[in-house]
């Protein structure tokens, strides 16, 4: 693939792009989907040149077309071909597979993008917000939490503190008080100090690599503009300038949760230490700046929810300001706070020994306590947005935010408890030296069998409703390929997979029952450990023998499943660190779970969309600017949700310079479904009429894309009747081997492609272009006038 300059194959002497005058220059711009492609294969041709961009994301255009621009109307071709890759956002290098980590983070921030439409609600669309953004602080306070459970209770309290462990453990020798024979870190709080570094390089990390992301994502700026009185309709926020813009929100969020982390680590370290100051015969002291400790670290948590509460995102206007200096150095002062309690704890006392465990069973009970409730809250407050505008495509009924905050808390907890009960495993070989994990830890581990039976159950009931839907296909392929289904074996497959891909849309209820069991199974969990303060096995010591058997089985089990979970997610990291394509699978996965920018969360996987809709809309921009032509967008999969996302942010001048082509769009069957405030029927339908014209190509055999769905009259319909798939059922003139069935893949292998195609293009000519409700300019109908598909 060759390269060229940045700006293209010629530049003025001062290294900048050529400026033609207007030539009425007709662009087609393509966008990849999930998985990413080649410019070779998007442009069809195997000699490319980068015209703009980086390695990272850049648009290409043939070899023969580098100099389109400049050519005269009278010897262009038709309109110039160009390929936007963006695949390097989402899969690039090694330190991307950290990312499987995040995925709590990335999940509870969706749960804020899936707020209900609603209308004259500002103040409750605030309180929405503002809820996502506690449980996602939450959510770091739990992960740093389970750091301090491992090293500082399991590692340098527990095993540490025991002779057996310590001598089994040759590396923590030299904090044990018997085997190191009472060396200077065997003391209590300066082994929990230097074990508090575990914790505290952990947040490091996680700030680390927010900052280096908010440098290359969120910087980004969109093309500067101001609104225009017709955006004033517009019923989606993706239209406003500061959209993709959250750089200030991010640091914000950065600094709040940050000092979280390590505020959790101090109150740790600290609270060991004060506790066993306030004992009868301790130093008064000591005592007096334990409690001087704790009210400062309590006073530190009241300034990061403030931080948190405080302010939402700013999208009306580039917000370009960052926050005043109390904001950004809350880090930097809790950072000072940790170090003070690293040196309060060290201090030598006369009696301290380690017993039992640290009070782990009240933080993570408090944690669990409070995820609960803010999700009923949450949940209270979106069916209230509901109600005030009720869409009845909507995901459970307006309750999807509150079920996913609810599946990332559950993510959350299964980590923790994971690395909790594996570490505790390693260190404990004998099963008796050691106490272990709290035991609401390993209540919550006892609760995944009874959840796994449920899914078990639903997985068993979506079989047979895709069993009966392959039955009711069956019939429906035998219409569509008439004569010619003689083969059962081949109408089968056909019936079988539109009948798998018809179940995407039961999704939302799979969601929605998985979300409330887990929701009654942790308060479960949580009332047993804090009534029995016991294992389940040992709480249930003495009743009957199908319960006491059920509940040793389950947390035998829940323990088993829990560390296996754990060490595969481990060891799928360490493959993608080293495999490229392991690697890149993660990427798609992030293709579909980081599309929208770091609103709840600031650790979270970042945006691509905060690097990909700007670039696309300044392409957009530029060329109509200096060619004063028009363009397609043609969009495949995700690919479709990053142009529609960047029409919304062009002017409504330029809007109407613009047609869409989507194929294998999920925009209305998970975007509309699920994002509903922002991909609801409202906005695509605002989207249809502003642009120049919309055309949607979807499959029945298509897991993911599907019809656009516009409600009432809209003008010239935007879906196009379901593109036969496969082409052929049989061998014919024109497919002489089998043809394959594609579902999402490869729509260009369809006729109907070429013909939709020719038909959009056909309409970006100099002049004005042909009336949207009139016969198609080349003569092949209206435009939205159904074509034989083969």
């Amino acid at each position: 693939m060759e390269r060229t300059q940045e700006h293209g194959p010629a530049g003025n002497a001062d290294g900048t792009a050529p400026r033609p005058g207007p030539s009425g220059a007709a662009l087609e711009l393509l966008v990849h989907g999930v998985g990413g492609t080649t410019p070779e294969a998007m442009l069809n041709d195997p000699r490319t040149v980068r015209i703009t961009g980086d390695d990272i994301a850049a648009v290409f255009r043939r070899a023969d077309d580098a100099d389109a621009e400049q050519r005269p109307a009278d010897r262009r071709d038709g309109p110039v071909p160009e390929a936007y890759v963006w695949c390097n956002l989402t899969s690039g290098n090694g330190s991307r597979a950290l990312w499987l980590l995040l995925l709590p983070f990335m999940v509870v921030n969706l749960a804020h993008w899936m707020r209900p439409t609603t209308r004259g609600r500002r103040r409750t669309v605030r309180l929405y917000g503002l809820l996502v953004r506690l449980v996602g602080l939450s959510l770091t306070v739990l992960l740093v939490a389970a750091a301090c459970e491992v090293a500082l209770d399991l590692a340098a309290w527990q095993c540490a503190g025991t002779r057996a462990c310590a001598e089994r453990h040759s590396w923590l020798g030299f904090l044990s008080p018997e085997v190191s024979g009472g060396g200077w870190w065997s003391l209590p709080g300066r082994r929990l100090a230097l074990a508090a570094l575990v914790p505290t390089a952990l947040t490091g990390l996680l700030w680390f690599l927010s900052l280096r992301t908010w440098n290359a994502y969120e910087s980004q700026q969109p093309v500067p503009r101001d609104p225009e009185p017709e955006e004033a309709g517009c019923r989606t926020a993706l239209n406003r300038p500061g959209f993709w813009y959250g750089r200030r929100l991010v640091a914000r969020l950065r600094a709040a949760h940050t000092a979280a982390g390590l505020l959790t680590v101090a109150a740790a370290v600290g609270s060991a230490a004060a506790r066993h100051d306030r004992e009868p015969g301790g130093s008064a002291l000591l005592a007096v700046l334990g409690v001087l400790l704790e009210a400062v670290l309590v006073a530190g948590a009241c300034a990061v929810v403030w931080v948190v509460c405080r302010r939402g995102r700013t999208e009306r206007r580039l917000d370009d300001e960052l926050d005043a200096a109390l904001v950004r150095r809350l880090p930097l002062a809790a950072l000072v706070l940790l170090a003070l309690t690293f040196l309060y704890a060290g201090w030598e006392r006369d009696g301290w020994e380690s017993a039992g465990r640290l009070p782990g069973d009240p933080t993570f009970g408090a944690l669990a306590l409070a995820q609960g409730l803010l999700v009923i809250v949450l949940a209270g407050v979106a069916r209230t947005l509901y109600r005030t505008d009720p869409d009845r495509r909507a995901a459970m009924r307006g309750l999807a935010g509150p079920a996913v905050a609810m599946l990332a808390c559950a993510l959350g907890g299964v980590m923790s408890g994971g690395v909790s009960q594996r570490m505790s495993d390693w260190l404990d070989g004998t099963g008796t030296s050691i106490p272990g994990p709290p035991v609401l830890l390993t209540w919550q581990a006892s609760v995944i069998p009874p959840l796994l039976v449920l899914l078990l159950v639903l997985c068993g009931r979506l079989a047979r409703r895709a069993w009966r839907l392959a039955r009711a296909e069956r019939a429906a392929v035998a219409r569509e390929y008439p004569g010619e289904t003689g083969d059962p074996g081949r109408t089968r497959r056909i019936a079988t997979t539109r009948a798998m891909a018809a179940l995407t849309d039961r999704a939302p209820r799979v969601v929605a029952v998985t979300s409330a069991a887990t929701l009654l199974l942790g308060a479960g969990a949580l009332a047993g450990a804090l009534i029995t303060d016991r294992t389940p096995g040992a709480a249930t010591r003495g009743s009957y023998a199908a319960v006491h058997g059920a509940a040793e089985t389950a947390q035998a089990l829940g323990s088993w499943l829990i560390g296996l979970g754990f060490v595969l997610l481990v060891a799928y990291g360490r493959r993608a660190y080293k495999d490229a394509s392991t690697r890149r699978t993660i990427g798609i996965l992030w293709d579909v779970g980081t599309f929208w920018p770091r609103a709840a969360h600031p650790f979270a996987p970042p945006c691509y969309a905060e690097r990909a809709v700007p670039d696309l809309t300044w392409r957009i921009a530029t060329w109509t600017e200096a060619t004063g032509g028009r363009l397609v967008i043609s969009g495949h999969s995700q690919g479709s949700v990053l142009a529609a996302a960047a029409a919304w942010q062009l002017p409504p001048s330029t809007r109407r310079r613009v047609a869409l082509l989507t194929y294998g769009s999920p925009l209305e069957r998970l975007y509309g479904r699920w994002f509903p405030a922002h991909f609801g029927p409202a906005a695509l339908g605002s989207l249809h009429q502003e642009v120049d014209c919309w055309r949607n190509l979807y499959r029945l055999t298509d897991p993911i894309g599907g019809p656009v769905r516009l409600p009432g009259d809209r003008g010239p319909e935007v879906d196009r009747a379901p593109l036969r798939d496969p082409l052929a059922y049989g061998r014919t003139g024109a497919h002489p081997l089998p043809a394959p069935i594609l579902g999402h893949s490869d729509y260009q292998a369809d006729p109907a492609f070429a013909e939709e195609r020719r038909r959009l293009l056909a309409r970006l000519r100099p002049d004005v272009p042909a009336p949207r409700h009139t016969d198609d300019p080349d003569g092949g109908g209206p435009p939205g006038s159904p074509v034989p598909s083969a």
